[in-house]
């Protein structure tokens, strides 16, 4: 196992269990309680985990959400691989619905010259692809700015009469039982109409979402038709992708 996929490894654990001890990581994964400490303060310091006394705890609580300019620069090598390969998913003449975020903004920007249609509630990526003389349709709504995305009844309405080709759907969290999560519960409403409304719903997530839950849940598993994303889940979140028939395609970086 590569130090890379053993520290995901890690994350994911001490997620699902709400936290586990030294001994209990360095059993499970065969590797020796040094090295498994100097993990923990390699993530502690990437803010993936937080330590304890003997072991890790989640880093976060389910309501944290951290601002769109600071999630636009973390992974953005591999935000940007996700887009390019995602935006191959797009055809002339389709109708694509955007979900506002950071890597559904990296899928924007990758598409090339292509006659669609673009429906978001995110005006920012409204801008980047009106610019290509795309035909680009916003929901309307509330702005939070925190994420800068448009939620409310206005924004629920409009996907309400609206029919999608294909939906470029971003998470905060991605986890084998609560399915994907988000903080707000606003923002869960939008999502959950826009995959309600999508023919095919294409989940862009790096793996730092990996084995994650957020407060409140907007979609399940089966509900997601590919997830494109920058390394191979593993355990209980990989197994329950599979039995949802969720197709996965990694990129490199």
């Amino acid at each position: 196992m590569l130090p890379a996929e053993r520290k995901r490894t890690i994350v994911q654990l001490v997620t699902e269990r709400d936290g586990c001890s030294v001994s209990e990581l360095a059993a499970e994964l065969e590797f020796s309680k040094a090295t498994i400490r100097r993990d923990l303060r390699d993530l502690e310091s990437q803010g993936r985990i937080k330590r304890s006394h003997g072991g890790a705890v989640p880093a976060s609580s389910a309501g944290t959400e951290r601002p769109y300019g600071q999630r636009e620069v973390d992974h953005y090598a591999e935000k940007q691989a996700i887009g390019e390969r995602a935006a191959q998913e797009v055809r002339e003449g389709h109708v694509v619905c955007f979900d506002a975020g950071s890597t559904t903004m990296e899928v924007a920007r990758a598409i090339p010259d292509t006659d669609y249609v673009a429906a978001t509630n995110m005006p920012e990526l409204a801008t980047e692809v009106a610019e290509r003389d795309v035909d680009a349709k916003l929901t309307g709504g509330s702005l939070r700015p925190r994420t800068r995305a448009l939620v409310g009844p206005m924004a629920e309405r409009a996907i309400g009469r609206m029919n999608f080709d294909l939906l470029f759907l971003g998470t905060n969290a991605l986890d084998s039982a609560a399915g994907l999560s988000t903080p707000n519960e606003d923002e869960a409403a939008v999502k959950e109409m826009m995959v309600e409304r999508a023919r095919r719903v294409v989940l862009v997530a790096d793996a730092s979402k990996f084995g994650d839950r957020s407060f409140v849940s907007f979609a399940d598993l089966e509900q997601v038709d590919l997830l494109v994303t920058d390394a191979s889940p593993s355990g209980a979140l990989a197994t329950a992708l599979a039995d949802a028939d969720v197709t996965v395609e990694e990129v490199s970086t």
